[in-house]
């Protein structure tokens, strides 16, 4: 069942960056893709747990501030080590302007 929750309004992450969100005691990442989608990860790396909002976003990828690891955050799918466990993903949907995560 779903269970969405409100994080932002669109505005409030420009393209090709990604927004850090703190809920439930648990870290997000919020990107805002170069298309105009939104995304949702877990948003502590898998491999050292620093906050990936840090790093740089190049298209749909994120790149872990600490060690250079690469992500697909539409996926999160593990792309450069150092690095190699995937990502958990949530659907996003917008509604009203604001952006809306699943946390199921």
């Amino acid at each position: 069942m779903a269970n969405w929750t409100a994080v932002c309004p669109t505005a409030e992450i420009d393209e090709e960056d990604v927004m850090r969100w703190d809920h439930g005691g648990r870290t997000f990442a919020i990107y805002h893709s170069p298309d105009g989608e939104f995304f949702a990860t877990d948003g502590l790396c898998t491999h050292e747990h620093v906050h990936l909002a840090g790093g740089l976003v190049m298209d749909y990828v994120i790149e872990c501030p600490k060690h250079n690891g690469q992500f697909d955050y539409r996926t999160g799918e593990a792309m450069r080590a150092p690095v190699c466990v995937n990502l958990r993903t949530y659907p996003v949907k917008v509604e009203d302007g604001t952006v809306m995560i699943d946390l199921g």
